[in-house]
């Protein structure tokens, strides 16, 4: 069962093959994968990309070493 990474919430709905939508936080999630993209829809209906916030990349330093 899917969680979302805002709120936690189990109430996410299917809207496209790889696109959900929160209904507890209402942001829309895609997952490619295993990489989740989360995105806050504007009120034009836009969508705003909050990966920065919830996911950090590590420093390519750190790519290297590893």
């Amino acid at each position: 069962m899917m969680r979302c990474p805002n709120c936690n919430s189990k109430d996410i709905g299917k809207i496209g093959s790889h696109q959900f939508y929160c209904w507890g936080c209402f942001i829309e999630l895609t997952v490619n994968g295993d990489k989740m993209s989360v995105f806050q829809v504007e009120e034009d209906g836009t969508l705003s990309s909050l990966d920065d916030l919830f996911f950090e990349e590590q420093p390519i330093a750190q790519l290297h070493a590893n």
